[in-house]
Protein backbone atom coordinates (compact mmCIF):
# COMPACT_ATOMS: atom_id res chain seq x y z
CA UNK A 1 0.00 0.00 0.00
CA UNK A 2 1.02 2.99 -0.73
CA UNK A 3 0.25 6.10 1.64
CA UNK A 4 0.38 9.81 0.19
CA UNK A 5 0.08 12.70 3.06
CA UNK A 6 -0.89 16.36 2.41
CA UNK A 7 -2.79 19.19 4.21
CA UNK A 8 0.35 20.78 6.39
CA UNK A 9 1.38 24.03 6.37
CA UNK A 10 2.06 27.19 8.33
CA UNK A 11 -1.04 27.93 10.91
CA UNK A 12 -1.56 30.80 13.96
CA UNK A 13 -1.61 29.37 17.31
CA UNK A 14 -5.36 29.28 17.54
CA UNK A 15 -6.08 27.90 13.99
CA UNK A 16 -6.44 24.91 12.57
CA UNK A 17 -5.53 22.59 9.84
CA UNK A 18 -6.85 19.61 8.45
CA UNK A 19 -4.74 16.84 7.03
CA UNK A 20 -5.34 14.10 4.91
CA UNK A 21 -3.68 10.50 4.05
CA UNK A 22 -5.08 9.06 0.82
CA UNK A 23 -4.36 4.78 0.54
CA UNK A 24 -3.78 2.94 -2.52
CA UNK A 25 -2.34 -0.34 -4.06
CA UNK A 26 -4.99 -2.83 -1.65
CA UNK A 27 -7.82 -2.98 0.53
CA UNK A 28 -7.33 -1.57 3.90
CA UNK A 29 -11.00 -1.95 5.27
CA UNK A 30 -9.79 -4.74 7.81
CA UNK A 31 -6.44 -2.29 8.60
CA UNK A 32 -5.66 0.35 11.45
CA UNK A 33 -4.76 3.82 10.83
CA UNK A 34 -2.54 5.75 13.11
CA UNK A 35 -1.27 9.34 12.68
CA UNK A 36 2.23 10.57 14.34
CA UNK A 37 4.54 13.56 14.68
CA UNK A 38 8.45 14.16 14.81
CA UNK A 39 9.52 17.86 16.67
CA UNK A 40 12.90 18.62 15.18
CA UNK A 41 15.52 17.08 17.74
CA UNK A 42 12.82 14.81 19.25
CA UNK A 43 11.84 11.46 18.74
CA UNK A 44 8.20 10.13 16.95
CA UNK A 45 5.52 10.48 18.94
CA UNK A 46 1.77 8.73 18.81
CA UNK A 47 -1.11 11.28 17.88
CA UNK A 48 -4.18 9.28 17.19
CA UNK A 49 -5.30 5.75 15.56
CA UNK A 50 -8.18 4.38 14.35
CA UNK A 51 -10.13 1.18 13.32
CA UNK A 52 -10.94 1.45 9.83
CA UNK A 53 -14.04 -0.67 10.10
CA UNK A 54 -15.57 1.07 12.60
CA UNK A 55 -14.40 4.55 13.29
CA UNK A 56 -13.28 3.82 16.69
CA UNK A 57 -10.08 6.26 17.77
CA UNK A 58 -7.87 6.92 20.71
CA UNK A 59 -5.71 10.15 21.26
CA UNK A 60 -2.21 11.01 22.64
CA UNK A 61 -3.59 13.18 25.60
CA UNK A 62 -2.06 16.21 24.17
CA UNK A 63 -4.32 16.08 21.37
CA UNK A 64 -7.22 15.25 23.15
CA UNK A 65 -10.17 17.55 22.66
CA UNK A 66 -8.36 19.36 19.74
CA UNK A 67 -7.56 16.53 17.49
CA UNK A 68 -10.23 14.17 15.35
CA UNK A 69 -9.57 11.44 13.07
CA UNK A 70 -12.03 10.28 10.55
CA UNK A 71 -11.81 8.35 7.76
CA UNK A 72 -13.65 8.03 4.13
CA UNK A 73 -14.01 4.09 3.25
CA UNK A 74 -15.11 4.89 -0.18
CA UNK A 75 -12.08 7.00 -0.87
CA UNK A 76 -9.95 5.13 1.29
CA UNK A 77 -8.43 8.32 3.08
CA UNK A 78 -7.86 9.19 6.97
CA UNK A 79 -8.12 12.58 8.01
CA UNK A 80 -6.68 14.66 10.97
CA UNK A 81 -8.70 17.55 12.04
CA UNK A 82 -6.38 19.47 13.79
CA UNK A 83 -8.05 22.83 15.69
CA UNK A 84 -7.02 25.16 18.36
CA UNK A 85 -2.99 24.73 17.23
CA UNK A 86 -0.47 25.24 19.64
CA UNK A 87 3.29 26.11 19.20
CA UNK A 88 4.50 23.00 20.61
CA UNK A 89 2.04 20.70 17.85
CA UNK A 90 4.89 21.99 15.40
CA UNK A 91 6.05 18.74 13.53
CA UNK A 92 6.34 16.94 10.63
CA UNK A 93 3.15 14.60 11.10
CA UNK A 94 3.33 11.39 9.22
CA UNK A 95 0.27 8.66 8.57
CA UNK A 96 0.59 4.89 8.83
CA UNK A 97 -1.44 1.79 8.31
CA UNK A 98 -0.71 -2.09 9.59
CA UNK A 99 -3.00 -4.88 9.95
CA UNK A 100 -5.44 -5.57 12.89
CA UNK A 101 -3.16 -7.94 14.95
CA UNK A 102 -4.18 -6.68 18.28
CA UNK A 103 -7.37 -5.33 19.90
CA UNK A 104 -5.64 -3.32 22.26
CA UNK A 105 -5.04 0.61 21.17
CA UNK A 106 -2.35 0.70 23.18
CA UNK A 107 -0.50 -1.54 21.34
CA UNK A 108 -1.16 0.97 18.57
CA UNK A 109 0.52 4.15 20.02
CA UNK A 110 4.29 2.65 19.42
CA UNK A 111 5.49 2.71 15.43
CA UNK A 112 6.25 -0.66 15.04
CA UNK A 113 2.55 -2.10 14.69
CA UNK A 114 2.40 -0.14 10.92
CA UNK A 115 4.56 -1.60 7.70
CA UNK A 116 3.22 1.22 5.87
CA UNK A 117 4.42 5.25 6.31
CA UNK A 118 3.26 8.35 4.22
CA UNK A 119 6.33 10.66 3.22
CA UNK A 120 5.20 13.28 6.26
CA UNK A 121 3.93 16.40 5.69
CA UNK A 122 5.35 19.84 7.95
CA UNK A 123 2.59 21.50 10.34
CA UNK A 124 4.52 24.87 11.63
CA UNK A 125 2.43 26.98 14.33
CA UNK A 126 3.20 30.61 15.05
CA UNK A 127 2.86 32.44 18.19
Amino acid sequence: VQLQASGGGLVQAGGSLRLACAASGRSITSSITGWFRQAPGKDREFVAVTWWTDGRARYADSVMGRFTISRDNAKNTVFLQMNSLKPEDTAVYYCAIGPRTSDSFSYYRQPAPYDSWGQGTLVTVSS
